[in-house]
């Protein structure tokens, strides 16, 4: 074996040049470039008044809300359907092959369609309000309502598969033999649940959680579409700033947005790491 490998101090950075190097050129690249594009002007010079106009505008501070509005609520919607959804999967029953194929499905589908397809199904006058009129119901205001109800609909539906299957790994990755000790030293079957298999899985979760988040903060095709006219996220403020060529402008807002979910990330992550921390001090005791 060569010298050089014989080192330990140099095989580590070795090992991990290839994922650093990658994430620096595709990742760290981009996003320089786009932090030194917020701050340009068209003359070169370097302002901060594409950042001063986010937090001045009406139409974007309240763009910046529903976008982390759009983030949240789908998520913990999906959240409450995933974690009992992945624990009746791990369950054999007859037809179990073929809905865990068919619950997929929705990762296959464009944002663009699911958008066509809730205008389709929820819109007054549309296939479900017609379906329940002879009953004498009718359906509320669930598309471009000022909730934002259809953007919430088609993004937990979307969601749903994509939280399951990283959820459902999570707990599948935990030994039977946890979960039997639990039961034989005298826990419920809802106490071993909460008490030893959601600690557990929680980095799975928690991996869920936020790849949802950022996704759903981000999407343009969604909103666009079934959002209200009156509370446009920055994703879609975006695009029609870039319409109008205003790209320091664009890149400001994409600046804006992608803090955001680093804060999150960072807040997220510390309060999971402080209650695993007390989880195992109270272990230990």
């Amino acid at each position: 074996m060569p010298a050089l490998l014989r080192d330990h101090r140099l095989l580590l950075p070795l090992l991990l040049a290839p994922g650093v190097g990658y994430l620096l050129l595709f990742f760290g690249g981009p996003l320089a470039s786009a932090l030194i594009g917020s701050l340009r002007l068209e003359d070169g010079s370097f302002t901060l008044a594409w950042y001063v106009r986010i937090f001045t505008r009406p139409s974007m501070l309240r763009g910046l809300g529903t976008s982390i509005y759009y983030g949240v609520a789908p998520v913990v919607v999906s959240l409450l359907v995933s974690v009992p959804l992945s624990l009746a999967i791990r369950r054999h029953f007859v037809g179990r092959k073929l809905f865990s194929g068919l619950y997929k499905l929705p990762l296959a589908v464009p944002g663009i369609i699911v958008g066509l397809m809730i205008i389709v199904l929820f819109e007054r006058g549309g296939f479900i309000d017609r379906a329940v009129a002879p009953l004498g119901l009718g359906l509320p205001k669930l598309v471009r309502d000022d909730w934002g109800v259809g953007v919430i609909l088609a993004s937990v539906w979307k969601q749903i598969p994509f939280m399951t299957l990283i959820i459902t790994s999570a707990f599948a990755a935990i030994p039977e033999d946890i979960r039997f000790a639990g039961r034989t030293l005298g826990a419920s079957r809802l106490a071993t649940f909460f008490l030893v298999e959601v600690p557990l899985a929680m980095p799975g979760i928690t991996a869920a959680v936020l790849l949802t988040f950022i996704g759903s903060m981000g999407s343009y095709a969604i909103p666009d579409i079934v959002g209200p006219p009156t509370a446009r996220p920055l994703s879609v403020l975006m695009v029609n700033e870039f319409n109008q060529g205003r790209f320091p402008q664009v890149f400001a807002m994409g600046m804006v947005l992608s803090a955001f979910a680093v804060a999150v990330l960072v807040a997220y992550y510390t309060l999971t790491s402080r209650i695993g921390d007390a989880h195992g001090r109270g272990d230990t005791k």
